[in-house]
């Protein structure tokens, strides 16, 4: 495999992520990459920290662990791991709760839990979440952190619970300091990435800088480092409450941190062009990191799409980056940790508040509206903002599964009166919770009349079939007629056959517009009589085209008409009614100017239609390619070849132009049948007879125009390409 290393890469721009390189990839691309990544996550590792009210200390052990642990064991090796902010409302609770120590053993478990998880394979059962789930509870956790970091902008406390910080935000006295670093920090938050190139530094990276040299020698309250990190590290307790209370905070952590370890891990896989992730070894790898961050006393690590997004970003090629990154927290926090306190506790908060709120998505919001599945979003976010976390969650889990099962039972029916009786028309999906609606729109039709039920259904289950059956029954019993006529799929024949709604069969019918006649227009003897013209296929199947088809293509029709034709093929092919032009070309109205013949031929004399088809062709319409199909079965070869047409007819008096085909199908070497072989040169002699007028010559010589050869074998579905130098066939590659 050949990896692409594009030189530069922009936010927001893929990039490849190569396999495991050397040093010199490391040197070059993964070095430079986790130093951005690091800059960008010592400012959020410690406002996380603050806004739980866990030791500054744990933020900053977990991201080491995620870098060094997560980054070594991950599946997706350019994610970057570590704390964050959608763990915030959760790992504050749980603080609040059984206190820190207890809460590192819980984070230790819940890492054990992931581990399971994984190696079960349930990375991807996790993903089945709603999307409007997954984004509601990010908003609602992104409006729980921006209320509690308001707080602290203002020179206050962050709570646990929001509505405690909204009683804060009304009770706190201001210091206007702090709101002043506060302020500034938002303000560079916002303002940075429009500047040209900015996207090169973190803009919380900048913020806290900013805000850091603006207070040097004011009194504000900054980050408050222990003086012996590693004499500070808090070892797991275990946690004095209710099993069932501990086992749930477990889970719930264990579950909230894969998901968004996994929602995270996918969205990196769309900023590059590398390998997949493995999502169930992301899981290990974070519930490893878990494990370990919990034995050291950190908070909860998850995959960050902010740092991951940056990495990439930056160039990394590799997991060295991240675990870089890691390393380079550890060196810091040991060697220089009385840098990291002369940062204001405003400025953490501040970076934190526009996380917050970015991760209230109003595009996000606008894209559920228009899918209908703003209620779920909603309903899961006012949920974590006003109860928590877990119960937002399974409120909006709620909420979206009842919004499935309304569109489930919807199901739209249209009953229309026509001249020889009554069609319902049914489209949707049809279970047993919307067949009364159904059955009461049936039994509204008179009786002793044609009906046909017209199904565009995508499932019946068993209770709606018995539904319809049995007013079908009671219906004809009392002098009706009702005829089903499935249109997209079986259900109805599938029911009556007794086999299961969810099994897969072959019975599906064709789609109509490619269909033959035979496959969809059944006869049935009824008593009452029908419309004029119903016995001929074709006025019924004019009639389909004008009751569903027409509606569909009218609107590119009408487009058509009023700008003229402009085809870009000359399509000459056999008359045989089993070769279909537009669906062996999967082409439309306006595409193939077709002549059609006995025998797809050209002749060079004694035939002006063929000719002035040609011409008309090349010289008004300018197409741009001239095929010629032959077909397999061919009777037009096969009366050549057995001399099985009657002299003095206009048949006999056509085939005599596949006299020249005759001569050249003598000389080839193919392996294919006679009537065949004879099929294949007579398409390669029709090509050489196109030659023979001037206008095709000419465009030819001058490359606007090329010729083609083609043979359809009926019975195999399969189109190839006929080789005129040689008479052979080409398959098309698929």
């Amino acid at each position: 495999m050949t990896w692409l290393r594009p030189e530069k890469s922009h936010a927001g721009e893929h990039t490849t992520a190569g396999p495991p390189g050397g040093l010199a990839t490391v040197l070059r691309h993964d070095l430079p990459a986790s130093v951005v990544v690091f800059l960008i996550a010592v400012p959020l590792s410690l406002g996380i920290a603050a806004a739980t009210g866990a030791p500054l200390m744990a933020g900053l052990v977990s991201a080491v662990v995620g870098g060094v642990v997560a980054g070594a064991l991950s599946g997706a090796p350019l994610q970057v791991s570590g704390p964050a902010a959608g763990m915030v409302v959760v790992t504050a609770g749980i603080i609040a709760e059984y206190g820190w120590a207890a809460t590192a053993a819980i984070t230790l478990a819940a890492g054990l839990v992931q581990v399971a998880f994984g190696l079960t394979r349930l990375g991807r059962l996790a993903l089945s979440l709603s999307p409007a789930v997954v984004h509601g509870m990010l908003a609602g956790i992104g409006v729980s952190i921006a209320v509690g970091q308001a707080a602290v902008v203002l020179g206050g406390a962050a709570a646990t619970s929001v509505f405690d910080n909204l009683g804060r935000l009304l009770t706190t006295d201001v210091r206007w300091s702090a709101l002043l670093v506060g302020a500034l920090t938002v303000a560079v938050m916002v303002l940075w990435p429009r500047l040209p190139r900015a996207v090169l530094v973190p803009a919380p990276l900048v913020a806290v800088l900013a805000a850091t040299l603006v207070t040097t020698g004011l009194d504000v309250a900054r980050v408050d480092l222990p003086d012996d990190p590693l004499g500070q590290v808090v070892l797991p307790q275990l946690p004095s409450g209710t099993v069932a209370g501990v086992l749930f905070a477990v889970l719930t952590v264990a579950v909230v941190a894969s998901v968004e370890s996994l929602l995270s891990a996918v969205a990196v896989d769309k900023l590059h062009d590398g390998p997949r992730a493995d999502l169930d070894r992301e899981l290990v790898a974070q519930g490893a990191a878990n494990a370990v961050a919990g034995a050291l006393g950190g908070l909860p690590v998850t995959g960050v799409i902010v740092r991951s997004s940056t990495n990439v970003a930056a160039g990394a090629r590799t997991r060295a980056s991240t675990v870089l990154h890691g390393v380079w927290i550890a060196v810091f926090v040991l060697a220089l940790g009385s840098v990291l306190e002369l940062i204001p506790l405003a400025a953490l908060g501040g970076v934190l508040l526009v996380m917050g709120l970015r991760l209230v998505d109003v595009r996000r919001m606008r894209a559920l509206w228009r899918h209908g599945e703003f209620a779920a979003y909603a309903v899961t976010l006012v949920g974590v903002v006003a109860l928590g976390l877990v119960e937002g969650v399974l409120l909006g889990v709620a909420a979206a599964a009842l919004r499935s099962l309304h569109r489930l039972t919807r199901s739209s029916v249209r009953v229309d009166q026509e001249p020889d009786g009554w069609r319902v028309v049914i489209r949707g999906s049809l279970v047993f919770l919307g067949a009364g609606r159904l059955v009461r729109r049936l039994r509204e039709i008179p009786l002793g009349q044609r009906v046909v039920l017209e199904l565009h259904i995508d499932f019946l289950d068993h209770g709606a079939y018995e539904a319809i059956d049995d007013w079908r029954v009671g219906y004809e019993r009392l002098g009706g007629h009702v005829e089903v006529d499935e249109v997209h799929d079986t259900w109805f024949s599938k029911a009556r056959k007794g086999i299961p709604a969810l099994r897969k069969t072959p019975l599906s019918p064709l789609p109509r517009w490619f269909a033959p006649w035979s496959h969809w227009q059944r006869r049935h003897a009824v008593t009452v009589p029908r419309q004029r013209g119903d016995a001929d296929p074709m006025i019924r199947g004019m009639r389909e085209f004008e009751r569903t088809t027409a509606p569909l293509v009218r609107p590119f029709l009408a487009e058509l008409a009023a700008r003229g034709q402009r085809p870009r093929q000359l399509f000459i092919s056999c008359a045989d009614s089993r070769v279909v032009p537009n669906l062996i070309t999967t082409s439309g109205p306006g595409d193939l100017f077709c002549v059609r013949n006995i025998g797809n031929l050209v002749p060079l004399e004694h035939d002006d239609s063929v000719g002035a088809a040609i011409e008309y062709a090349v010289e008004v319409l300018a197409v741009e390619t001239i095929a010629v199909c032959g077909h397999s079965d061919c009777g037009a070869m096969k009366a050549v070849v057995h001399g099985s047409t009657r002299p003095g007819t206009r048949l006999h008096s056509w085939l005599k132009a596949v006299e020249p085909s005759l001569i050249r199908f003598h000389g080839s070497e193919s392996e294919l049948p006679v009537v065949e072989r004879l099929a294949v040169a007579n398409v390669a002699q029709q090509l050489d007879n196109l030659m023979a007028y001037p206008s095709v010559r000419e465009a030819v010589a001058t490359r606007s125009l090329r010729l083609v050869g083609m043979y359809f074998d009926i019975s195999a579905a399969r189109v190839y390409l006929v080789d005129p130098e040689h008479d052979g066939l080409e398959p098309v590659r698929v």
